[in-house]
């Protein structure tokens, strides 16, 4: 009996392909990473002042001039980065800077500690700030932007009020730097410039600029910098190649589904609460040593400063999206065109709206991309 029209022979059926482990292509994977923004913005930037900006700028000491402030903010973005991604904000981080440094500064100037124990003291002072902030969070149901907007003004409050009892009615602590000895060990991570050695070989040989003593016209690279850069290294690490990283893009995510699956989302949300807090008294601490003084000023605004960063680098605000390459290249860009507007002859005031329409740019960005990428056909 012959076969009848309806029956296929194995010749003449489609063949089926597997493509669950089909490799996407190079500009698919390309569009899918949160970072695409900040790298494309920092390029774009970098050739404007190429071409419009005084030559200067882009000399060793204009480069180390711009990543120096880049560095500070990128310590929190990245942080921040870390705290977004799992669905959380920390709005305190501003003012926990400057309360860190008072943590750092009383014990050594009031209280005569050594310097190793009043940086545990202010480090051990951060997480508690960073766990009580992620348990009212998660106890209450109220939103972190809520929270940390009290704790906001509750730390800058509880500065100006701890620094004016310490010092007898200033909101300034000097003489941070008289009671450290020369030298100490510390003070190399965490304040000055690093590489001294290398720059004054570079400066002999004519490889780097110098002042007409012979003496280098930079000096080494501010610690800030390599803290920035392995910070950023770390993290990536964690979010990319580790349980804790898989935690914190499942946790922002889906909360929910996370905890089905036996995530442990309270303790990673707190976590990264208290993450942002120490990376925020890191900065503080920094702040302190180089500068020999604390005032409750520090820090004003840094906290929109970091998530902006952290959103330029490619956070979404519902949380679940991110990385900190994006918020290392959103920092560098801030940093970049903060100094760098100086470079040429156009009005410093145009920096902020410049960052308004950047900042608008990357959220449009992020949603334009991921709603490519969620679009039928487009998941090989």
């Amino acid at each position: 009996m012959s076969s009848g029209p309806s029956d296929p022979t194995p010749s003449s059926a489609p063949a089926l392909r597997d493509t669950r482990h089909a490799k996407a292509p190079l500009y698919v994977a390309l569009l899918r990473r949160p970072e695409l923004g900040a790298v494309s913005g920092t390029v774009i930037v970098t050739l404007l002042f190429l071409l419009f900006a005084d030559r200067e700028m882009f000399s060793l000491g204009g480069i180390v001039s711009f990543l120096e402030p880049s560095a500070q903010l990128g310590i929190l973005a990245i942080a921040a980065a870390l705290l977004m991604i799992a669905g959380e904000f920390d709005l305190g981080i501003g003012s926990m800077i400057a309360f860190g440094g008072m943590m750092v500064g009383i014990p050594l100037v009031q209280w005569g500690w050594p310097l190793e124990l009043a940086l545990l003291f202010a480090f051990a002072v951060a997480i508690l700030v960073g766990f009580l902030n992620g348990v009212i969070v998660l106890r209450t149901g109220l939103p972190s932007f809520i929270v940390t907007l009290a704790a906001l003004f509750i730390l800058r409050g509880l500065t100006l009020v701890g620094l004016k009892s310490a010092t007898g009615g200033t909101t300034q602590l000097r003489g941070i730097g008289d009671v450290i000895p020369e030298g100490h060990w510390l003070l190399g991570l965490l304040s000055g410039t690093a590489f001294k050695d290398l720059f004054s070989g570079f400066a002999e040989r004519g490889w780097i600029e110098t002042f007409r003593s012979g003496v280098p016209k930079v000096q080494g690279l501010p610690v800030e910098i390599l803290w920035f850069v392995a910070l950023t290294l770390i993290a990536t690490w964690i979010l990319l190649a580790t349980r804790l990283g898989n935690w914190i893009f499942a946790s922002g995510g889906d909360a929910v589904a996370a905890r089905n699956v036996g995530v442990p989302v309270s303790r990673v949300k707190i976590l990264m609460f208290c993450t942002t807090a120490c990376a925020a008294t890191l900065v503080g601490v920094m702040n302190a040593l180089d500068f020999g003084s604390t005032d409750a000023a520090r820090g004003t605004g840094k906290e929109f400063e970091a998530i902006i960063a952290a959103v330029i680098g490619g956070c979404l605000l519902t949380g679940g999206y991110g990385s900190a390459v994006g918020a290392f290249f959103g920092a560098i860009l801030f940093g970049m065109v903060s100094i760098g507007i100086s470079f040429t002859d156009i009005d410093q005031d145009w920096f902020k709206v410049f960052l308004g329409g950047m900042v608008l740019l990357a959220v449009l960005l992020n949603s334009f991309v991921r709603k490519q990428m969620m679009r039928p056909g487009r998941s090989a």
